[in-house]
């Protein structure tokens, strides 16, 4: 999100950054960007006071729930307004993954239909359907969209992270092999993969690195660690919940190899990037390294059984020659991949281009119309009808 807001900023257009979320101590210093902040209500009609007097020419909506909620009430007072949509991930690929996953406990890449095609998904693609783009982080969803639920190529473009580059005077300051110690594990406590990945960790795969390296730490970072986890700490084991990272970039330099045992979940995984641009290895699974590398290849350690994955993590951490040439292609996907002055130039000129033909795209995109103007008009009612129960 903020190297979104970064591309835009850097464009010089100016940016208002609405949210109805109470403000956490974690959140980005906004306004020291040139970023203007504003706190907006759902179900509530002052919505529409506050973006008629705005009249945006783009409005971008952080995943499917925002253009629920606002997405008609946008389109009603700012009809020519740049409807954008930001995916982040398929949520719905990610909530059926972790149904198969309930089911068996094996890494899911593949989900059989009666669970894909679900309410979830509905909601999330007629989303996609209704705004005019919708960034898509991951080439693999782009391919779902398009084969699975027949999306119009029109309406999406791939915009996966947007990173400075990692200069090789950078690389170089990094701690070396021998100045690091310890594996790291890093991912919000609250969302579901990332939680399972802890679990899995705990149950099966610490267990069996450590009986070859009995020295080696876990330390496990991440924000709102919840009691369930805090309980897993265990020093005699290794086992190591740290909590809120002040510095992801400084707890990543430190560490000598980075776990990512997820065995569901979708879009691409920003722990891994950081990784990649902080010079530690990591070993992850299919999930994991689904989409990261686009056509490039992933260059490290990808496996989905307990055993091998415990292998790689153990050659990894032992073996300074392997872990410096994982290291150096590393730096090379990341500099190729996620480079920012490419995406973001893409992006701003697929916007312009949009904003110059909108009236065609649109009418080209019939099934979003249809969408629009039978979904939104109950989502519509059934907002004011809520905003007119909280006034008794």
């Amino acid at each position: 999100m903020l190297a979104l807001l970064h591309a835009f900023r850097r464009q010089g257009w100016q940016v208002t950054f609405a949210s109805p979320a109470e403000k956490s101590i974690h959140r980005a210093d906004l306004p020291a960007r040139g970023i203007r902040e504003v706190n907006i209500a759902l179900n509530c009609s002052s919505f529409d006071d506050f973006i008629t007097e705005l009249q945006p020419d783009l409005v971008m909506f952080d995943r499917f729930m925002m253009e629920e909620q606002f997405g008609w009430r946008v389109e009603q007072h700012c009809p020519r307004a740049i409807r954008l949509l930001d995916t982040e991930d398929l949520s719905c690929l990610r909530h059926a993954r972790h149904q198969v996953c309930r089911q068996n406990s094996n890494v899911c890449l593949d989900v059989p239909a009666e669970l894909l095609f679900s309410e979830h998904a509905k909601r999330e693609v007629a989303a996609i359907l209704r705004s005019d783009l919708s960034l898509m982080i991951s080439p693999a969803e782009i391919e779902l969209l398009q084969n699975r639920f027949k999306v119009d190529p029109a309406l999406l473009l791939e915009s996966p992270f947007m990173q400075p580059q990692v200069t090789a005077e950078q690389q170089a300051q990094l701690p070396s092999f021998e100045q690091r110690r310890h594996f790291i594990v890093i991912g919000n406590f609250r969302h579901a993969p990332n939680w399972d990945a802890v679990l899995w960790l705990k149950q099966t795969l610490w267990p069996l690195i450590r009986a070859r390296l009995p020295d080696a730490e876990l330390h496990i970072y991440g924000a709102y660690p919840p009691p369930k986890a805090t309980q897993l700490h265990n020093p005699k084991q290794g086992f190591l919940i740290k909590g809120w990272a002040e510095d992801v970039n400084l707890v990543m330099q430190q560490a000598r190899v980075n776990l990512a045992p997820l065995r569901f979940g979708a879009g691409l995984k920003g722990k891994l990037v950081d990784a990649l641009a902080c010079g530690t290895p990591s070993v992850t699974t299919s999930v994991g390294a689904e989409g990261m590398a686009g056509t490039l290849g992933w260059p490290q350690p990808v496996t989905d059984g307990p055993e091998h994955f415990a292998d790689q993590a153990v050659q990894l951490y032992t073996q300074a020659a392997l872990w410096q040439q994982v290291q150096q292609q590393g730096f090379e996907l990341h500099n190729q991949r996620f480079d920012f002055e490419p995406h973001a130039d893409t992006l701003i000129e697929r916007l312009q281009q949009l904003q110059q033909t909108l009236d065609s795209h649109r009418l080209a995109n019939f099934t979003g119309a249809m969408l629009r103007h039978h979904s939104m008009k109950s989502t519509q009612y059934m907002a004011q009808w809520i905003e007119a129960k909280n006034r008794k």
